[in-house]
């Protein structure tokens, strides 16, 4: 295991300090502040541990209220909606400085048999012939404003290995293309078989490509290169099938509409075998810098 990896299930770790209620720490960040993906994973682990062994999360569905303050703990606050025989719901409010930052509802179920049917998986190329983040994101260091960004994003990105398909939107800012953006990833080590840990690994990971599609279709670079300005406002997610997050998953995104300086992003993201796994949508704020 890396040591990235491992601060990074440290982070996940969180500590509990009454009976549903947890504290959880932060990590630096690309952008001054929480990174959403961290805040949605640290919450949907405060609503597992609520939640009997025996169910599984299959949604969760949120809200990014306010910044959050990297500097401070995050305190979870989690409220047993429902138990029902067959399904759990969860809500939690995640609170920094006496106000809400994140609002996350989650459901678990018990496995049970069903009908089973999925789309099939598009194509894509072995993740193993694509260049890693440490050898791309070097390319294109002139394209960043601030010459320390490449290795911010190394840095942030170093838990997990994510091979891009084709060039990322800071690679080829000012030339609009398809909005669509395909990614392998894959954690830097093992995991433990918790099923849960996968799932919150996964919705980790979830927030940090999603919005490149939208970002694609104007000739957009992005955040690292500041020709946008943007954050994340709502986050959906819903588990399909098993899967583990330290073996490879493709994150196929695409982008249906942007408007009213919000962009949306779905995505399917499917094991290498062919299984479909989470589907993922959400919403960001996306707006162009006045000069």
């Amino acid at each position: 295991m890396s040591q990235a990896l491992d601060s990074l299930l440290d982070l996940l770790d969180l500590e509990r300090i009454e009976q549903d209620i947890f504290r959880g720490m932060s990590r630096s960040a690309v952008v001054p502040r929480v990174f959403g993906g961290q805040v949605a994973a640290q919450a949907l682990v405060a609503a597992g541990r609520t939640v009997p062994e025996d169910r599984g999360a299959h949604s969760l569905h949120a809200y990014f209220l306010r910044p959050g303050d990297p500097g401070a703990p995050i305190v979870y606050s989690v409220d047993r909606i429902r138990d029902g025989r067959s399904f759990t719901t969860r809500r939690v409010v995640a609170v920094q400085h006496g106000k809400p930052i994140f609002h996350l509802s989650a459901s678990f179920q018990v496995y049970e048999d069903g009908m089973d049917h999925q789309a099939v998986m598009p194509s894509a190329p072995d993740p193993e012939t694509l260049p890693t983040a440490a050898q791309m994101l070097p390319r294109y260091a002139d394209r960043f404003t601030d010459p320390r960004m490449a290795d911010r994003l190394l840095e942030a990105r170093a838990a997990v290995d994510l091979r891009y398909v084709d060039a990322p939107p800071f690679a080829t800012a000012g030339e609009p293309r398809e909005p669509r953006s395909q990614v392998w990833f894959r954690t830097h080590g093992k995991l433990a078989d918790d099923p849960l840990l996968h799932v919150c690994m996964a919705t980790y990971v979830s927030d940090m490509t999603l919005l490149d599609s939208v970002l694609l279709a104007h000739g957009r670079g992005g955040w690292s290169v500041g020709d946008v300005v943007g954050a994340s406002l709502d986050h959906a997610m819903w588990f399909h099938r098993p899967f583990r997050a330290d073996e490879w998953l493709l994150y196929d995104q695409e982008s249906p509409s942007a408007s009213g300086g919000r962009g949306l992003g779905q995505a399917r993201i499917w094991t290498a075998d062919g299984k479909l796994a989470i589907t993922v949508i959400q919403e960001g704020l996306v707006r162009v810098p006045r000069d």
